[in-house]
């Protein structure tokens, strides 16, 4: 299950600042609890899943399924 970021450099910057400014906490997400600390819960889920292949939620992850 391999994880990579995002391929475009900038929206993985912008991510990241935002990450940096609410903590670690998704800035996709309104709320500051455990489920939306990055990698959020979400996509933990997503990842566990042998059949799912797509982005996390604020797009900074991708997990192809090989």
């Amino acid at each position: 299950m391999p994880i990579r970021l995002n391929e475009d450099r900038e929206l993985v910057s912008r991510i990241k600042e935002g990450l940096k400014q609410k903590g670690g906490y998704c800035p996709c997400r309104i709320q500051k609890t455990e489920e939306n600390k990055c990698i959020c819960r979400e996509f933990r889920e997503q990842m566990a899943d042998p059949d799912f292949e797509g982005y996390c939620h604020c797009m900074l992850y991708y997990k192809s399924k090989n």
